[in-house]
């Protein structure tokens, strides 16, 4: 359900997505930004959370910089099977994200790990204990990676404002770099001086700051932010894109989706020889809508502007898990 709000609060969101800024009292200096008090701000924030619109303010970090492998993993799992293999899926320490889909293939899920060959071997044991095939389709190239939803606009689904596409090279963290990030893990409470609680008995304040920025610069972490829940925004229609692109029109293909006010990821992928002529698909995007006209306008208008040869869409029939990985900076 949607949840009503205020002038002030969606002007809120849209700030609290864009990040927090580095200093002692964060909440203080977006006040000013939003003509308001620091006492307003912390008020709405705590309403948010409240109204199940805001998931938290957290450190969004790039995977990738952190040395982990990743890969999405599509399966067809028969319908009296999805609750016994979403379990076993969920409770695996790598997966972020677990999705339902009205499709063959109805089960998509991301997965993490240390490196490919324990995305292998996890999967392997999935395929053993199930007798189900699970898919695994790597990502060759990253268009778009932010998910900012616009709650002032009217048009629009996404802030248009696109962070720039996340590093794959593996960053050498510091030790005390990774001492604050490990004290990041749980995210940051909405109080007047968050930074406080995450800042290390053995470090002083400034010290924290700029390592925050070393971490912000180096692309470990992309950005100090809210995490909004895009339903409660009213956001309700969504659905994965997947197309044939030819190789040769693909890197523009997908800077068109990317710079589209509808979709939040955009990426090239490897296709795996198991999936065969079943899926000729390369190209993958997460439209989200208020309606699923507004998606149909932006697919209409991708497939006037590039020669594809088959899409599909894949529509979100149920959201099986949702919650960031807990690395281990140790």
């Amino acid at each position: 359900m949607t949840a009503p709000l205020t002038d002030l609060q969606k002007r809120l969101c849209n700030r609290l997505q864009r990040g927090l800024p580095l200093v002692s009292q964060p909440f203080a200096q977006m006040a000013t930004d939003l003509g308001c008090t620091e006492a307003d701000v912390l008020d709405q924030t705590r309403q948010l959370q409240a109204d199940g619109v805001l998931r938290r303010i957290c450190a969004v970090l790039n995977q990738r910089a952190l040395g982990m492998a990743s890969t999405l993993v599509a399966a067809h799992v028969p319908d009296e099977q999805v609750p016994t293999v979403t379990a076993a899926i969920n409770a695996l320490p790598g997966v972020s994200h677990n999705y339902l889909r009205r499709h063959e293939f109805n089960l998509w899920f991301t997965l993490q790990a240390a490196s490919n060959e324990q995305l292998r071997h996890n999967l392997i044991e999935l395929q053993a204990r199930f007798d189900i095939e699970f898919h695994s389709l790597p990502v060759t190239r990253v268009f778009k990676l932010d998910v900012r939803f616009d709650a002032e606009g009217d048009d629009d689904v996404l802030l248009r404002d696109v962070e720039r596409v996340p590093g794959t090279e593996p960053v050498v963290l510091r030790e005390e770099q990774k001492q604050l990030l490990t004290h990041l893990a749980d995210g940051l409470d909405v109080t007047s001086r968050p930074f406080d609680a995450v800042c290390p008995a053995t470090m002083a304040e400034p010290e924290m700051f700029a390592l925050l920025a070393e971490l912000i610069e180096a692309g470990v972490i992309r950005r100090i932010a809210g995490v909004l829940n895009h339903h409660r925004l009213g956001f309700t229609a969504n659905v994965m894109f997947v197309g044939q692109v030819d190789p040769g029109h693909i890197v523009e293909a997908g800077r068109w989706l990317a710079h589209s006010g509808a979709v939040s990821h955009c990426y090239e992928r490897q296709v795996p020889a198991s999936l065969g002529s079943r899926w000729p698909y390369n190209l993958f995007a997460m439209m989200h809508g208020r309606t699923m006209a507004q998606i149909q306008h932006t697919i209409d208008r991708f497939t006037e502007a590039f020669p594809i040869p088959s899409f599909d869409l894949l529509p979100t029939l149920a959201e099986l898990k949702k919650q960031p990985i807990h690395h281990s900076f140790a």
